[in-house]
């Protein structure tokens, strides 16, 4: 069982055009690492799928975590909270304190532990050490998904607390709720239905049935997802993946050839199912529409940016001196911000940055356009009203001003005309 790919099969595997035989799909491409036969392969061709279940799926909001701050002493901002505070206040928005890090003095290095849109639900004296207060907190540990492993560094001590900017919140013994193992995945299997494997994964699926540890081994994959498009190219959907442990495989209905294969999922948790959606809108090429962002929240927002990074374009960078429109009407927030820009230099579905870092990379070159340029910022009135001081809960940190982006764009030389 082999590749059916158009023109271009001797180009890497995500530059190529992806066919087969069957009136359904190809939906999806899956690139992964594979050892074949002792031969390192990087994103090698595992398999062509018409769906996948359990890759996309929504989860229930994520639960607030609580900690206590055992043994603290502390100092600055956070003793002032605890100060003004009666104890029937504690656990109200007047006892919001916003992020907090847990780290330690060297040694051991450790770049510690960021928690976000931190409350104190309660104080009360250590039974141990004179002096010293245990406190209760509630929040969220800064991960990257809710089964992530926090790992308890060694030989510490004592911890250190900081607030912003490093602002010193003072010490504890010790804390507890921060560190954790791994969780089991959110999502415990996720199934290729419709899928023509490749041969690495056929060398895969050989090995079910065997129970040995080697078996096991032969039968993991951990593999990139890519959207395949109408004209059969594909193109990656960053943070979707498919790991873990082949489980069975069996014929699919979908179609002659095709299997329905199972796997035992490693990874934390699914994509949000209105991805789907987004990659629907560029299933037959790149969009013509602008603005067909603005109807999606936050979270899909940035989805959006996602997408459109993963399809942007390698031509040249115009040249200095170009001025560009920003349609502002949708810029309630900073995802909204960064997908106008995206349009306002490369057109629908332009991409210019998904944060902060990615953003100041645009602004360096080879992103489609060259500095010094001129950007005209129609219905600078919005992004005013939105984009202000306070704490972002999405981000879990200070929020991002519409002055610090006028800041960052004046700095690398980006003429501003808000209008």
């Amino acid at each position: 069982m082999t590749s059916s790919v158009g023109p271009g099969a001797d180009l890497p595997p995500e530059w190529r055009r992806w066919t087969w035989e069957h009136p359904v799909g190809p939906r999806w491409l899956l690139l992964g690492d594979v050892d074949l036969e002792g031969s390192w392969a990087d994103d090698a061709p595992l398999a062509l799928c018409a769906e996948i279940e359990g890759l996309f799926v929504d989860l229930p909001p994520r639960s607030r975590e609580r900690f206590t701050l055992v043994g603290c002493t502390p100092v600055g901002a956070l003793a002032a909270l605890l100060d003004r505070l009666p104890a029937e206040a504690l656990g109200t928005d007047h006892a919001w304190l916003g992020g907090l890090v847990v780290t330690a003095s060297p040694p051991p290095y450790w770049w510690g532990e960021h928690l976000g849109d931190v409350v104190v639900l309660a104080q009360r004296p250590n039974a141990t050490v004179p002096g010293t207060v245990d406190i209760d907190l509630s929040g969220f540990v800064r991960v990257h998904d809710r089964t992530e492993a926090v790992i308890r560094p060694g030989q510490v001590t004592e911890f250190v607390l900081q607030g912003p900017d490093e602002e010193p919140y003072g010490t504890c013994r010790d804390v507890t709720g921060v560190f954790r193992d791994q969780a089991a995945p959110t999502v415990t299997q996720v199934r290729l239905l419709g899928c023509r494997p490749e041969s690495a994964l056929l060398t895969k699926l050989d090995a079910l049935g065997q129970s040995t540890k080697a078996g096991l081994r032969r039968r993991r994959i951990s593999a990139d997802v890519h959207a395949v498009a109408a004209d059969g190219s594909a193109s990656r959907v960053i943070g979707a993946m498919v790991s873990g442990t082949i489980d069975t495989s069996e014929p699919s209905r979908i179609g002659t050839g095709l299997l329905d294969v199972t796997v035992n999922s490693e990874i934390g948790e699914p994509m949000p199912t209105g991805i789907l959606g987004i990659l629907e809108r560029w299933h037959n090429g790149r969009p013509a529409e602008r603005n067909l962002w603005a109807g999606y929240g936050r979270e899909l927002r940035h989805h959006w940016a996602g997408v459109a990074l993963a399809h942007r374009s390698v031509a040249p960078d115009r040249p200095a001196g170009v001025t560009y429109d920003l349609d502002g009407r949708f810029v309630t927030d900073i995802e909204g911000f960064y997908c106008a820009i995206g349009e306002a230099i490369n057109g629908p579905g332009g991409y210019f940055g998904w944060n902060l870092d990615a953003l100041d990379d645009c602004l360096s070159g080879r992103f489609g356009a060259q500095t010094p340029f001129r950007l005209v910022w129609h219905d600078s009135a919005v992004a005013r009203e939105h984009l202000v001081t306070g704490y972002d809960r999405r981000l879990l940190g200070p929020a991002t001003t519409l002055e610090y982006l006028l800041d960052m764009l004046a700095a690398h030389q980006v003429e501003i005309d808000l209008r």
